[in-house]
């Protein structure tokens, strides 16, 4: 069960490490390929500051002066992928106090508590995720389908494909902690082991007397030297 548990933890941290690479990426949404072979200039948003470059490779950044002036999606998704990186970082710290092969977290009954809480901590973590990229995915799409909308369009960045592969992975990790604990609760299976001799002599031992006197009789006493004549 320790293998299962390892590969949980291995899901687990890298999910994480998708959460906080994804939640760092300015990539979050790009220019149109359309508009970008004309005007050879790219352009790159993500949750904390705007980015442009163009076909020379020079790049620049400017970031979101005050959280007054950000549109509302982006700030709920900012708190979802905050979220999502705060459980993903408890989440790793509870699954390696929990596990079996770990000296530390307590007795047994303790290391299974705590890594029941690392698995749910794990799945909220994912599902935050979930719901910020696909908060921000569907705000690019409906714009994007939207023939009244005159603006700048953009396209799915590759950070959104990142923090979603991470929410999966952060949500698998979790299931196969809370799995791991639901086998480890059903009962050993006992052994039996046959003992002939034992049930031979106790089915031929009586009861006299008061209670724990017992007399075993050997049959072959009970024939004499005339017993076959």
């Amino acid at each position: 069960m320790s293998r299962a548990q390892i590969s949980a933890l291995v899901f687990g941290v890298g999910g994480f490490g998708a959460l906080v690479a994804a939640t760092a990426s300015n990539e979050w949404k790009v220019t149109t390929r359309a508009s970008s072979v004309i005007t050879a200039t790219w352009v790159y948003q993500g949750l904390w500051m705007n980015c442009a470059g163009n076909a020379l490779g020079s790049f620049h950044c400017r970031p979101h002066f005050t959280i007054f002036k950000v549109e509302g999606y982006i700030q709920a998704c900012r708190g979802l992928m905050i979220a999502a990186v705060s459980l993903g970082f408890f989440g790793s710290i509870f699954a390696l106090f929990g596990m079996k092969c770990t000296k530390v977290g307590g007795s047994d009954k303790a290391k299974a508590k705590i890594a029941c809480l690392a698995g749910i901590v794990f799945i909220l973590s994912g599902l935050c995720s979930m719901t910020g990229c696909s908060l921000y995915a569907n705000k690019i799409t409906t714009e994007f389908f939207d023939p009244l909308y005159v603006e700048q369009k953009y396209e799915l960045g590759a950070a959104l494909f990142i923090g979603w592969a991470g929410a999966s992975l952060c949500i698998i990790g979790g299931v196969i902690f809370c799995f791991s604990i639901s086998d480890n609760n059903k009962p050993p299976r006992m052994g039996y082991a046959y003992n002939g001799a034992t049930s031979v002599l106790s089915s031929r031992t009586k009861y006299h007397g008061a209670e724990g006197d017992f007399k075993t009789t050997n049959p072959s006493k009970q024939f004499d030297k005339n017993a076959y004549v």
